[in-house]
């Protein structure tokens, strides 16, 4: 690392810390932070979490309702044509049944997670079904929902969605390089998948984009994707490690420092974006790598699955599950260790409302 390289980031942290606009350029130079320069990167965005979130973090319970797809994402292991995948669709009594125990646990927010099921993508009527179950878990836990369906290919059904009471809308495309999008979602369209997110903000809910690690990005992707988030004006924003599963042949595009790289990408969008929500995800590492991404900056943890309920995680379909350590009461003795509590139900609902009034004015 030359004197100069450490002088333009140390530049770039200053400016950083004002909370001043960073460009490209900077959000990349933030992302390549040595190991000797990645403690004042996360100290800037632990302050910058402190400032608007304090020591408080929030849970979302994760329900993976069907783990069939339609699509053939060369990174998912429930892309359509993998044989090794788990497949399952839960019942209505079964999503209701852990959902009332997330909520018995002190979760904050409900993540009704879904591949692109035809059963439920394809016509009106199904739609319908799944916005059904999603009201009944409103109806019987009074918690917020947010819905990831997959693309919502039209304003109608978005518009279905936010007059069903659900406050979030999860859509990521993975990258905002064109040509990588297009490697890695083999056969969609880059700007259909934009649009939904777009028609989901016109219909009054908040919206979460996201990317992943490790797939053949530079850190100017990286970056690009940081600048573009934050334009679109995404009330939750996260990153992801990929994790290589059975059936899936897409591989790592770097091994050492890959966990790194999705820390460092936290820590630049929290300082880059300090009002937002930023998860901590428990389906790359399980409980094991949470310490590191609270260090960092995140203030949500997700992907909170109650043990021996029969639900799977996503990138990790098993990992620390039936254990526990994948439920809130299993990873408070981390949020202590790291000098951080939950917060109340009440103060989730006020920052929930802060991001609404922020993504308007935006």
């Amino acid at each position: 690392m030359t004197a100069k390289h450490t002088d333009l980031f140390d530049e770039t942290l200053k400016i950083a810390a004002k909370h001043l606009p960073l460009d490209e350029r900077q959000l990349e130079i933030l992302l390549g932070a040595s190991r000797g320069q990645r403690e004042k990167l996360y100290s800037l965005a632990r302050s910058c979490r402190r400032e608007y979130f304090g020591d408080r973090l929030f849970g979302y319970g994760f329900i993976y309702f069907s783990t069939y797809c339609r699509n053939n994402c060369n990174f998912c292991f429930y892309r359509k044509s993998n044989s090794e995948a788990l497949r399952y669709r839960k019942t209505k009594d079964e999503v209701l049944r852990t959902s009332r125990a997330l909520a018995e646990s002190g979760v904050h927010l409900l993540d009704l997670t879904l591949g692109e099921d035809p059963e439920y993508v394809l016509d009106d009527d199904g739609y319908d079904a799944l916005l059904d179950i999603a009201a009944e878990m409103r109806a019987s836990t009074g918690l917020p929902l947010m819905i990831s369906p997959g693309v919502l290919e039209n304003e109608d059904r978005a518009r279905k969605a936010a007059d069903t009471g659900i406050e979030f809308y999860a859509c990521y495309q993975e990258t905002h390089n064109r040509p990588l999008f297009s490697r890695l979602r083999q056969g969609q369209d880059y700007q259909t998948r934009w649009d939904a997110k777009t028609n989901a903000r016109k219909a009054g809910m908040l919206v979460e984009e996201g990317i992943l690690a490790g797939v053949g990005e530079e850190l100017s992707d990286i970056a690009h994707s940081i600048a573009t988030m934050r334009e679109m004006r995404a009330a939750q924003v996260r990153v992801m490690s990929f994790v290589p599963q059975k059936g899936v042949a897409l591989r790592r595009s770097i091994e050492e420092g890959l966990y790194l790289r999705e820390l460092n990408t936290i820590a630049v969008m929290r300082v880059a974006m300090p009002d937002r929500f930023i998860p901590a995800s428990l389906d790359v590492a399980g409980k094991s790598g949470l310490k590191d991404r609270l260090d960092a900056g995140a203030n949500i943890i997700t992907s909170l699955i109650m043990p021996d309920s029969g639900f799977a995680g996503v990138s990790n379909a098993t990992l620390d599950i039936d254990s526990g350590e994948r439920s809130l009461p299993g990873i408070l003795d981390t949020l202590d260790e790291c000098g951080l509590q939950m917060g109340s139900r009440e103060e989730f609902e006020n920052a929930l409302l802060t991001l609404a009034r922020s993504a308007a004015e935006r």
